[in-house]
């Protein structure tokens, strides 16, 4: 739908203020029915905690090499933040639950926890850093409401809070509403994106970190480490989910080539279909 009203009503079609309503108010609701659907269990922390560490050791591996590969600022800034914004939450928590089943659900959702804060802190930093300077990428993250959003529902489900049905039912519809408005913005930016036009360096190297750079990190560091071989594969699969499309709303945001982010979505998503198959297999390994 949102290809299709592109290629029909053209510049009539603002996608900036689609970015806006999506990031500063929608997204908000998405945020807290997120974390509050499923109780937060701060004695889970582990697993996130070692995601975490592999997406740290991943971009230090990054920012050795991608400055010398990328001397325009904007596909830097890609390079170094697009491959580790993966979709934990709409793929990644229903695919766990499909090989691991509904056991996985407290990890998964720790681990998507962690990751929201990924996007929104390191993610805000650097494709804010395609067209600012550092200290105004750093006033970025904090400008942005998801993030106290988050904050804020991790504090009540921690202290055991839980809504009201009525309340439930208003944030789902302003949930829903933010993943439909993100997929329509997502074919707005598709429509006019040449994939021939891109860097095929930039392609290579997101494919790369996103599909050997990371599991192979993750495998090393899983492979040593003496814990469940279900919150091994948890992490592992988690790793392995192809871009968000919060990588898209993040890139429209702060006009960090949003189209070439929509491309690299698409590109990892494909691939995903037949990489996932791969990383199953792997796990018997773990």
């Amino acid at each position: 739908m949102g290809y299709i009203a592109k290629k029909v009503f053209k510049e009539q079609i603002d996608d900036k203020t689609i970015t806006l309503l999506n990031v500063y108010f929608l997204q908000v609701f998405l945020t807290f029915w997120g974390l509050l659907i499923h109780p937060v269990d701060m004695t889970l922390l582990y697993a996130p905690s070692i995601y975490l560490f592999i997406v740290a050791c991943a971009l230090i591996v990054s920012a050795l090499f991608a400055k010398k590969l990328f001397e325009k600022k904007k596909e830097y800034s890609i390079a170094m933040v697009a491959a580790i914004i993966g979709n934990t939450g709409n793929l990644g928590i229903p695919l766990n639950i499909a090989i691991f089943g509904e056991a996985s659900i407290p990890y998964t959702t720790v681990v998507n926890l962690v990751n929201v804060f990924v996007v929104y802190t390191i993610g805000v930093y650097f494709y804010s850093r395609g067209s600012f300077d550092a200290k105004t990428s750093i006033k970025n993250i904090f400008k942005l409401p998801i993030l106290w959003a988050a904050i804020l529902a991790i504090v009540l489900s921690v202290n055991g809070y839980k809504p009201d049905e009525a309340i439930m039912k208003m944030l789902m519809m302003g949930a829903y509403a933010s993943m439909t408005m993100q997929l329509f913005l997502f074919g707005i930016y598709l429509y006019g994106t040449k994939i021939k036009e891109i860097n095929t360096t930039l392609i290579s190297w997101v494919v790369a970190f996103k599909f050997l750079l990371l599991p192979s990190l993750a495998f090393v560091v899983l492979y040593n480490l003496e814990l469940d071989s279900m919150i091994k594969g948890i992490i592992f699969i988690e790793l392995l989910m192809p871009l968000a499309v919060a990588n898209v709303n993040l890139a429209s945001l702060y006009d960090c080539d949003p189209k070439t982010v929509t491309a690299l979505v698409l590109i990892t998503s494909l691939l995903f279909l037949g990489i996932i198959f791969v990383g199953v297999k792997l796990l018997v390994f773990l």
